[in-house]
């Protein structure tokens, strides 16, 4: 062999053994879960799991606060060790020292974990609810902290989860986490005195189904893989065919204002109507930034007095111009009605310009709405409707059906459940159903919410661990069925509320009634301070065994007393009150055999709610706040809290 040939070996000898040095440290680097991260806080009062991956062989060391726990790295790199139990307390460190490499996390807290799970009502920010502003300007709480799951799917269980880090509540942060879980975890604080983690969990829109594992579900492996590759197949050709609208038009940098000027030649724009999401329309799993254009006229003493757009609800970003004039723009207002002033600075007489860009960064995207909110108003003048066919074009969009992921089986429980275990829990608490309120959904629910609850009690081998939940709020869904006279036939909303009570059978669980804090018109109501306040005064009974009436009254039986029915409730040691005060309350309907049911007289007496009307003589059933939106329904306790929507007979 030439002198030129054994250097190249050598080389080569050299290389391939640096490789091998590489991966060999690369493998022996101890990785923990992102849960085990600086600022965590940890369960008190339980022994303590902790896992991670190292080297196949390597053994490891855990240590905390003077008490250490041992484990060995299996053949597949994972490893894991139980600490003992400690006290609420604070700020620690751990160490985990695997062959020569210690990793330490820095400022842990022990104290109260809570799971904070479920769709967008779970998952809303701090910052856009009510008091918003001072509720931001006082949270200087160090020992409230949250960590925030991001959103993710997955076809089999991940050990890992696809990032997150834990936030110690201050004026910079706590604007992002969750309302309900920051507005429960400070009344909690002030109750116990301890720190108080809240893992954030949760996906707008999300199904409940998507939170259960195969097991929950009844499906076996065969019947899921088959059903996931019918849906890569089916999204694919959806992707393909968007991906063919949009493939004319060039992509240009995101956020500029070239395409708002007045004059434009929109020969190869599209036709889209307005008022709709752009998924609707062709572009399904687009995400990104569009533009509309459309015009209108004015005289030339319109245009001398300005004038006010109405441009629907934005989904999620927009900024408008009127003949290239900037007129307005909201940041992150999917379901606020635009209004835009325009000055006559920027108007003309005869045909004017108008360019919206919207900026979607998930779900459905466009201008939406109601036609009735899409308008131009001249000063003092009658509104002219704006709805209708506008031009259309993308600019900077990616193409992926992933927000659907959310209503799949197994897919986030897989990915944002799953990989949490076995990290330790006090409790959980779940806002979700919305998305279930269907007239099969809601009947479906019962058993799939505590199938789900008896799930994850089993995987954290916890099998009564606190579950709590808020009962879906009073909101206008368009999902109730009536006669012709208004009286509901079919309420999925009112059947989902009464799944969501069947489900306090098991043991360990509460649920916080929501009625009363709803919004007719948005079904994200501001309020989550009153929800969070509610599930907390559940968690210190059902969780730290406290004393307290932390519920409304629950309907227990009825007996029928002439042409009265006499209701009785469990009080909880509380009394029966009217909000607002007086004996007469409202919400109540009563129905005989016909099983119709017709607007009840309904009044307190001592104990028991009394119900009658002239209508039913003979009566045979009650039911009370029984629809999507039961704003009337006024019957609380001495406390203030609201009493579950019920039917006496499941009609």
């Amino acid at each position: 062999m030439r002198r030129s040939s054994w250097i190249v070996l050598l080389l080569s000898l050299v290389a391939i053994a640096a490789q091998a040095q590489a991966q060999a440290q690369a493998q022996a680097q101890v990785e923990l879960p992102l849960l085990f991260s600086d600022g965590a806080v940890l369960q008190r009062d339980r022994p303590l799991p902790v896992w991670g991956w190292a080297a196949p062989g390597t053994a490891v060391r855990v240590a905390l606060d003077g008490r250490q726990a041992d484990a060995v790295a299996d053949a597949d790199g994972r490893w894991s060790t139980v600490l003992p139990a400690h006290a609420a307390g604070g700020p620690f460190e751990i160490t985990v020292t695997a062959g020569d490499e210690t990793v330490t996390v820095r400022d842990v807290l022990v104290g109260d974990v809570w799971l904070a799970s479920g769709q967008s009502n779970m998952e809303w920010p701090l910052l856009q609810t009510e008091d918003a502003e001072a509720e931001i300007a006082r949270a200087d709480d160090p020992l409230i902290r949250h960590f925030k799951v991001p959103k993710s799917w997955a076809e089999a269980p991940q050990a890992r989860l696809g990032g997150g880090a834990w936030a110690a509540a201050s004026p910079q942060t706590v604007g992002d986490f969750s309302a309900v879980g920051y507005h429960f975890a400070r009344e909690l604080r002030a109750a116990t005195g301890v720190p108080v983690g809240i893992i954030d969990s949760t996906w707008g829109g999300s199904a409940i189904e998507a939170w259960m594992d195969a097991d929950m579900l009844g499906l076996d492996a065969a019947a899921l893989a088959e059903k996931m590759r019918g849906k890569r197949e089916a999204d694919a050709e959806v992707e393909a065919r968007t991906r063919g609208l949009i493939a004319g038009w060039p992509e240009t940098a995101a956020g500029g204002a070239e395409l708002a000027v007045a004059e434009l030649d929109t020969g190869d724009w599209a036709d889209i109507e307005v008022p709709a999401i752009w998924e609707a329309q062709g572009y399904a799993g687009m995400d990104g930034e569009a533009w509309y254009r459309t015009t209108f006229e004015l005289s030339a003493g319109e245009a001398a007095a300005g004038v006010t757009l109405g441009l629907g609800q934005i989904d999620d970003s927009d900024r408008a111009w009127v003949n290239g004039q900037p007129v307005g723009g909201m940041d992150n207002a999917w379901n606020t009605p635009r209004e835009y002033p325009v000055p006559a600075a920027a108007l003309r007489a005869g045909t004017n310009t108008l360019a919206v860009r919207v900026t979607d960064t998930g779900g459905g995207g466009g201008i939406a709405g109601s036609a009735d909110q899409l308008y131009v108003a001249p000063a003092g003048g009658a509104r002219r409707p704006l709805a209708g066919e506008w031009k259309f074009r993308t600019t900077a969009v990616t193409v992926s059906l992933l927000d659907d992921k959310n209503r799949i089986g197994t897919l986030l429980y897989n990915a944002m459940i799953r990989p949490l275990q076995p990290y330790p829990l006090r409790g959980a608490i779940w806002y979700q159903g919305e998305t279930n309120a269907s007239p099969e959904g809601a009947w479906r629910y019962r058993e799939q919410f505590a199938d789900m609850i008896r799930g994850w009690r089993g995987d954290w081998n916890a099998p009564e661990l606190p579950f709590l939940w808020a009962q879906l709020a009073s909101f206008v869904s368009d999902g109730d069925r009536t006669d012709a006279e208004g009286r509901v036939l079919e309420s999925p909303w009112a059947v989902l509320r009464e799944s969501q009570t069947a489900t306090l059978a098991l043991p360990a669980t509460a649920q916080a009634v929501t009625i009363d804090v709803g919004d007719a018109h948005d079904i994200h109501p501001r309020d989550k301070r009153t929800v969070g306040r509610r599930l907390a005064l559940a968690a210190r009974h059902v969780a730290h065994g406290e004393d307290l009436v932390f519920s409304g009254p629950v309907y227990r039986a009825v007996a029928i007393e002439g042409d009265r029915a006499v209701l009785r409730f469990d009080l909880q040691g509380s009394s029966l009150a009217v909000r607002g005060g007086g004996e007469a309350v409202h919400g109540f309907e009563i129905a005989g055999a016909d099983r119709l049911f017709h607007p009840a007289q309904a009044r307190i007496a001592d104990d028991a709610v009394v119900v009658r009307s002239d209508a039913v003589p003979a009566p045979v059933a009650v039911r009370y706040a029984w629809r999507d939106n039961p704003e009337d329904a006024d019957l609380v306790n001495r406390e203030g809290l609201p009493a579950s929507p019920f039917r006496t007979a499941e009609w």
